[in-house]
């Protein structure tokens, strides 16, 4: 079996593309009758679902592998673990999920970098969502020690009440541009010209 796409994907960290990649070579090798369960990236598969935020197919890929497979494979049940917690919102679950297992070397670095964009995720979540939150909460959300979230979310820019341990929400600006093209703009202007005269 050919996974070529799949390691160079892996190779130049293009993490988004994992899970289209594993789902074309699946449907190549299952049309062409080959059996393919055993040696199938299954642990890099579900978390390239994840890292793109497909919850639903990585379920669908969790009940599709072999009881073999998941009774075997230490690994592909540890990624499942993610996926339940992320499935069922247990933010600091997840986190506990990824420093739970000693990942395999090929594994290492698509977790970490899901890691970072979950913790990305999770604070576009709380900056869209609060306007103030405990230190405790942010740090359930993103996964650290309350210290290093209150210093992680300081760098964006919120501000820490040390007496009561409250963190101020900083809201992004909301930029809309408007990209007006001059040429459309005489354009729709001699038109309007036109219809009034």
């Amino acid at each position: 079996m050919d996974f070529s796409p799949l390691t160079d994907a892996l190779a130049s960290k293009s993490y988004e593309k994992i899970a289209d990649i594993c789902d074309d070579l699946m449907l190549k090798v299952a049309a062409e009758g080959i059996a393919f369960q055993d040696e199938w990236p299954y642990v890099i598969h579900l978390l390239g679902y994840y890292y793109v935020n497909d919850i639903n197919s990585a379920r669908f890929l969790w009940k599709s592998i072999p009881s073999t497979i998941k009774d075997s494979r230490a690994e592909v049940v540890a990624a499942w673990k993610i996926g339940q917690h992320l499935w069922t919102r247990d933010y600091a679950g997840v986190y506990d999920a990824i420093r739970g297992f000693d990942w395999s070397q090929e594994a290492q670095a698509l977790v970490a970098a899901f890691s970072e964009l979950y913790t990305k995720r999770m604070f576009q979540l709380l900056m869209s969502a609060y306007s103030t939150i405990s230190t405790q909460d942010t740090a359930l959300f993103l996964g650290m020690n309350e210290d290093d979230a209150a210093y992680y979310v300081q760098q964006q820019g919120w501000t820490l009440d040390p007496a009561s341990r409250m963190l101020t929400v900083k809201k992004q600006p909301h930029v809309t541009e408007q990209k007006l093209d001059p040429s459309k703009m005489q354009c729709l202007t001699e038109y309007v010209f036109h219809l009034e005269h």
